[in-house]
């Protein structure tokens, strides 16, 4: 390594959540440095959220479009832009970057919409710039072993899969009290067609896809709305057809109190079942069929070269949310500086998840109705 990478960032200021986390996260392997900013939507508040993050004041920007046309014509313009605005933004500061050439890192769903989806990808294979989709919960160790040992035939054929991500923080009318990051999430013009199931939905979706590579072919959904005068679902029960007749059922809600971000995963084969869930991230429950079921721990002597691979210290300390999303940006530096880097989330992946949303909308608008993507 050369020395860190430079990174700009649109959104994510005064106010915003996952902002902080990505800027944690990008300097936790040493790869990158904030250097460049476009961090909120009116110029007094993007002035002053980079001002608190010490940027030079040459590179604090307004707005994207005036960001991507300075940092592109600089000979020490950023190395890649992470966006991590409301949806409805990410379409139009992904492209403005793409244009000019400077790769993208771009928080989940990809679009608001899969018209915005499919136009995103096309500028994306048509500029020849690396895209990366920060689908955060792939980067965990033990996700990792998960998709290795299903591609080795450990479960043999897969029979089911269950996944369910499940918070309580929109139990009440948050957007109501002006809750900066309810509001955003419960406006169809800014989230798009979903709530819960875009929101978190999408990430329970886009795991069952990274860890058995199995190609949906159908869905059924039903969504509801239970917190009065919400404008987009909070909960969402949804069953998969796989591909090769794999059965699976999503469940999404963030109105169940006492779940404070209860992320499982249980995927079962003809010869054995594997478990995960992020409350004991650091641990994987393998179930042979007719034998005892295994614990296989992060760092441990019955992980994997996957596992492994994405491991910072030693078994018996745990390890977290921080650095799997850690490792989603020190494998983009490895791909940004022309290193491979295969198991990274893709703007297909991306498409793929805003279909799903607008395919569990329309099914449910249908009273269930079975939809394709």
């Amino acid at each position: 390594m050369a020395g860190p990478l430079k990174l700009g960032m649109v959104g994510g200021g005064q106010g915003a959540f996952i902002g902080g986390v990505h800027r944690m996260v990008a300097r936790l392997d040493g790869h990158w440095n904030i250097v460049a900013g476009a961090l909120a939507s009116t110029p007094e508040r993007a002035i002053a959220s980079g001002q608190e993050l010490g940027l030079a004041e040459d590179r604090i920007y307004s707005d994207f479009a005036a960001m991507a046309a300075a940092e592109a014509a600089r000979e020490d313009g950023i190395d890649a832009v992470s966006i991590v605005t409301p949806n409805h933004v990410h379409f139009s500061a992904a492209e403005a970057f793409l244009e000019v050439g400077i790769p993208v890192i771009c928080d989940k769903p990809l679009t608001s919409t899969s018209a915005d989806a499919v136009a995103l990808q096309r500028a994306v294979e048509r500029t020849g710039t690396a895209f990366v989709l920060t689908h955060n919960y792939t980067g965990y160790p033990m996700i990792r072993q998960m998709r290795e040992m299903i591609e080795r035939g450990d479960l043999g054929d897969l029979r089911l899969i269950h996944v369910e991500y499940i918070q309580d923080w929109l139990s009440e009318d948050l957007e109501s009290e002006g809750v900066k990051q309810a509001t955003w999430r419960t406006d169809p013009h800014q989230s798009g067609a979903g709530g819960a199931i875009g929101d978190i939905g999408t990430h329970a979706f886009n795991l069952v896809s990274f860890t058995t590579q199995k190609q949906l072919e159908r869905l059924c959904a039903q969504l509801h709305s239970f917190v009065p005068g919400r404008r987009l679902d909070d909960n969402a029960h949804v069953m998969l057809d796989y591909s090769g007749g794999t059965k699976g059922v999503l469940l999404a809600t963030q109105v169940a109190p006492g779940y404070e971000n209860e992320i499982r995963l249980r995927i079962a084969g003809s010869r054995g079942s594997l478990e995960w869930n992020q409350s004991t991230a650091n641990q994987l429950r393998f179930a042979p069929l007719g034998a005892a079921p295994q614990t296989i721990t992060r760092g441990g002597p019955t992980a994997g070269e996957a596992a492994m691979a994405v491991s910072r210290i030693p078994g018996g300390h745990p390890e977290g949310y921080l650095e799997a999303f850690a490792t989603i940006y020190s494998e983009a530096a490895t791909l940004i500086r022309g290193g491979e880097a295969p198991l990274l989330p893709t703007v297909q992946d991306g498409v793929d998840g805003v279909k799903f949303v607008e395919a569990c909308v329309a099914s449910s608008q249908e009273d269930g109705a079975w939809r394709t993507l």
